[in-house]
């Protein structure tokens, strides 16, 4: 297929044209930024909210490559005017059509707001994105600042999360999209695209169980257990840097596309605070907008305790992650590797949030707390040898997962090397799922 511009006579520096990517047909919008640094006029923004409806009337996938200074100055109040449209369109796509913006230059002011509309964003390490810049930075807080610290990929790829994947350069970015989309359909009316794939699904995985340390402190790196269940070894983990104590990957099990969310213990031991909880609820909410199954892997003591967390909206930003997986309609199985406590318990996708399969290994610990806290506030008084013995107890009556089978809290036990042949089969019976959605205008996501 040639490409077909849009709207090609309109000034400006934007353009945009319906194209063959990677054999996928999709919406391009591009900035140019030697035209006066990609500043938008509103003929510039008229394209951008354009391709945006073009994409979403079309039913195709929208890929921008974002440069800009942000709106024209000159211009004045008619560059916001087109740039609120622009952003207004954008929206109208979201759960829709999949949505990738990269940036490969400054994205400043109301364009970077369009960063966090979109479902990925790709930066490049010459891009830095941010609402206000080193000069008002410097006049509102005294803080000397410059682009790359504010901004750059390196600090939105760690501390703001709005960076999905980082690249080198803009023939990398573009690469990078192209991989994201691969797991993606066209639009939210179609399922994922199957992978072809050798890699038979009844594999055993004796790796993945051998990986868990014998102490329920011991480390280990969820990724590994990842691929060990994956095809052919493969996943695209995004935004690895950002609240690293819950990993969210992209893969395939039997050529079928799925969402994997994984405690990671390497990292704050796999507590959840703020940043894990909004982290996981925006990819579950992204995964069940396009259809893509969700397999949630447990291993978590609860969430991270502190007054900041708790003054910051722990209960605001937890319930996120609750509603995420409380509204998704798409199949959802759940494993539990080792712990599973408490709050946590429940938000990492129990069987009471309503999934479709709730697996454990054989030596996972469900309860309300650990055999140590329980013992630190039920047996303050005791004496050493008293809060050994309780704890011993505490873990034999209610720690082991088959208490939880025989309540129904879990559906099956399982041996660890057979947990991606079961996830498999599991996927194929619940290909046809479906949910009768509730008539509303919209949900009240908390926020």
């Amino acid at each position: 297929m040639s490409r077909v511009a849009l709207r090609s006579k309109v000034p400006g520096s934007v353009r945009a044209d319906v194209r063959e990517f990677d054999g996928r047909s999709v919406v391009w919008v591009e900035v140019d930024a030697t035209d006066r640094k990609g500043a938008l006029s509103s003929e510039a923004s008229s394209m951008l909210e354009h391709a945006a409806l073009t994409a979403g009337a079309s039913r195709l996938p929208l890929v921008g490559v974002l440069r800009s200074s942000g709106a024209d100055i000159v211009e004045g109040f008619g560059a916001l005017h087109g740039w609120g449209r622009a952003a207004h369109a954008l929206t109208n796509c979201s759960g829709v059509v999949p949505t990738i913006l990269i940036v490969d230059g400054p994205a400043v002011s109301g364009p970077a707001l369009l960063l966090g509309i979109a479902d990925h964003v790709v930066l490049t390490e010459a891009a830095y994105a941010f609402v206000s810049g080193p000069t008002m930075v410097a006049d509102f807080t005294g803080v000397v600042i410059d682009n790359d610290e504010l901004g750059g990929a390196a600090s939105h790829s760690r501390y703001s999360g709005a960076a999905t994947l980082v690249a080198t350069d803009l023939e990398q970015a573009i690469d990078m999209a192209s991989q994201l989309l691969a797991y993606f359909p066209q639009h939210n009316d179609q399922e994922a695209p199957l992978w072809p794939t050798d890699d038979e699904i009844a594999r055993q995985t004796p790796e993945a169980g051998a990986l868990i340390p014998a102490t329920s402190t011991g480390s280990y790196d969820v990724r590994a257990v990842i691929r060990s269940l994956a095809d052919d070894g493969e996943l695209l983990e995004l935004r690895p840097r950002w609240a690293a104590n819950v990993v969210t990957a992209l893969t395939t099990i039997g050529g079928m596309p799925v969402g994997v969310v994984a405690n990671q213990p390497l990292a704050l031991a796999g507590t959840l605070d703020i940043p894990a909880s909004q982290k996981a609820a925006r990819f579950v909410a992204t995964c069940d907008a396009f259809n893509l199954p969700i397999i949630t892997l447990v291993d978590t003591p609860g969430f991270y305790p502190g007054k900041d967390l708790e003054w910051r909206g722990m209960i605001r930003h937890g319930a996120q992650l609750v509603f995420a997986y409380g509204r998704a309609t798409v199949p959802r199985i759940c494993v539990i590797l080792r712990k599973s406590y408490g709050g946590a318990y429940i938000v990492m996708d129990s069987k009471e949030m309503g999934n479709d399969l709730c697996l454990a290994w054989p030596w996972a610990e469900l309860a309300v707390m650990g055999a140590g806290q329980a013992a630190a506030i039920l047996q303050r008084r005791a004496t050493p040898e008293e809060r050994a013995a309780f704890e011993a107890d505490y873990s034999q009556r209610l720690l082991n997962p088959y208490i939880a089978a025989e309540r129904g809290y879990v559906d099956a036990v399982i041996d660890p090397a057979e947990t991606r042949q079961i996830i498999g089969e599991a996927l194929l019976m619940l290909i046809d799922k479906r949910e009768r959605l509730h008539s509303r205008p919209h949900d009240n996501t908390p926020l």
